[in-house]
């Protein structure tokens, strides 16, 4: 892999992660609204906007070569099972104050994405790496003892995400033709509980036009940071790619204490420095690399 696709993969990773960091700020909007339903618009409208991309693209041929490959059909199921567990549950959480629980999710993830890496991809960590894994795994593991319980919600946003990760990362197709079939297997789900079981909110011919823009919006909020995502897992480890997935929880983390105003503990503040503390020597390991490689290039 050359310098240029990590550059461009760490924009991606960038893009992404700013966006699912602020995400709550759209879904704070519609908290009137199930969780299920919710979901339900992201799949509709993020279908239509992928199916858009795809024709302006010209990726059907990419799409077609997917369709016809039985195992990466069967990757592609089950990655689009994963984020649709892990959409909803992410909007419940932030639309019943578990923002916090969220944020930790995501900043666990990080420490499952290295351990994915290492044990189904063969990634090897540097010393300085193995010291900022254990850091964040420290920090990391504050939090869950704070918590007095197991944090179910933050271990399964983990789970399905990390796991959805690594199915993306190995599966031969790209992100956009990807995600438009994962999002399409998912499609009569949505288009059913339309039918039978969405309430009123969900009635786009008497709502008022704003609101009908709001619910339309879950499509791009929900394409463009995935999108993102993907072209970067394809170019960057998943390590790499893992360690910068602090900047979407520690963006939820501010937003639930200094927004929301949820509880911030001291438990929760000795976690977050021992986190960012891990992202920094991490950062400084990967720019004294790529710095060692320019000076020999």
């Amino acid at each position: 892999m050359n310098n240029n696709q990590i550059t461009h993969g760490i924009f991606y990773a960038l893009a992404a992660y700013l966006m699912w960091g602020i995400a709550p700020l759209y879904f704070k909007q519609l908290a009137e609204v199930p969780a299920m339903e919710i979901l339900m618009h992201r799949i509709i409208w993020s279908g239509l906007i992928l199916l858009m991309f795809v024709s302006l693209l010209k990726q059907w041929p990419k799409v077609r070569y997917a369709l016809k490959n039985k195992q990466v059909m069967l990757v592609l199921l089950m990655s689009s099972l994963l984020i649709g567990a892990n959409w909803t549950l992410f909007i419940w959480a932030v639309n019943n104050d578990h923002l916090l629980d969220a944020s930790l999710g995501y900043y666990i993830n990080p420490v499952l994405n290295v351990f994915l890496g290492r044990v189904f991809l063969g990634e090897r960590l540097k010393k300085l790496q193995k010291l900022a894994v254990l850091l964040a795994l420290t920090g990391v593991l504050v939090q869950v003892i704070s918590f007095g319980e197991l944090p179910l919600i933050a271990l399964a946003l983990a789970s399905s995400f990390g796991i959805y990760g690594l199915l993306r990362k190995q599966v031969a197709v790209d992100s956009l033709p990807g995600l438009l079939i994962e999002t399409v297997m998912l499609l009569p789900f949505a288009l059913i509980y339309w039918a039978l079981f969405a309430s009123p909110a969900s009635n786009m011919l008497t709502n008022e036009l704003n609101y009908n823009a709001l619910l339309i919006a879950a499509g791009a909020v929900t394409v463009a940071p995935l999108l993102c995502f993907t072209a970067a897992a394809r170019r960057l480890r998943l390590s790499a790619l893992g360690f910068m997935q602090y900047i979407g929880p520690t963006l939820m983390f501010f937003l639930a204490v200094n927004v929301y105003d949820e509880a911030l503990e001291i438990s929760k503040l000795i976690s977050f420095s021992f986190i960012w503390f891990a992202l920094g020597i991490f950062t400084y390991d990967a720019l004294r690399k790529s710095s060692s490689a320019c000076d020999t290039a």
